[in-house]
């Protein structure tokens, strides 16, 4: 996983009936995120937009006790 995508922890996600989501955008701070989730709220005003914070999981950094 490229260490970019570990940078980027704020997700902006677009709610979607029967409780689904899609992750419509990645930023790397709280304030960028709530800015661009305001401009999508603006541009469409018939969806709903949340931001969330979201850390990228790497399995391979985690060890697994058994």
């Amino acid at each position: 996983m490229p260490y970019k995508d570990r940078l980027e922890s704020w997700a902006v996600i677009r709610l979607l009936p029967k409780m689904q989501r899609v992750v419509v955008a990645r930023r790397r701070t709280a304030s960028d995120a709530e800015g661009y989730c305001q401009i999508l709220c603006r541009l469409e005003p018939t969806d709903q937009f949340i931001v969330v914070f979201d850390p990228v999981f790497d399995e391979r950094l985690v060890r697994v006790r058994q």
